[in-house]
């Protein structure tokens, strides 16, 4: 069996949610998805499941962050090319995100951020795969 992970997210308004994940290109596993929660595919191994606060509460005895005041949390997403990640972004933005910080460029490492309508900062990058491979240049 391939490892896969579910990153659990609360969120205000599903509907909400559906619609901002949705413009990004990810689609819904509607066989997971109900009116307490829906399961978005990012890849066949990576999903986010973005659950209300009284469901996502069920999961944990510990209170809810508030992700707009608070990061428990970055979420980063690795992308084929830079084009990939500028694309990325300003579909985000269009879907009412918000740019987090300013564009970090290393030159084998690209990336930028934003938070999603709930708080939730995802980061966005590329990588040289060659740089993948052997680690960053020594500074």
């Amino acid at each position: 069996m391939t490892t896969a992970i579910f990153v659990n997210l609360p969120v205000a308004d599903l509907a909400a949610s559906r619609a901002f994940f949705t413009g990004l290109g990810y689609t819904i596993n509607e066989n997971f998805s109900n009116d307490s929660g829906i399961c978005v595919v990012i890849t066949e191994s990576i999903y986010a499941m973005l659950l209300t606060p009284t469901f996502f509460q069920g999961f944990t005895p510990r209170p809810l962050s508030d992700a707009t005041a608070s990061t428990e949390v970055l979420l980063a997403l690795g992308v084929d090319s830079r084009e990939a990640v500028d694309s990325h972004l300003s579909a985000a933005l269009a879907g009412g995100a918000t740019e987090t910080r300013d564009t970090q460029d290393e030159g084998f490492m690209y990336s930028r951020a934003y938070s999603d309508p709930d708080g939730h900062i995802w980061e966005i990058l590329w990588m040289d795969p060659a740089t993948a491979e052997t680690g960053p240049p020594a500074e």
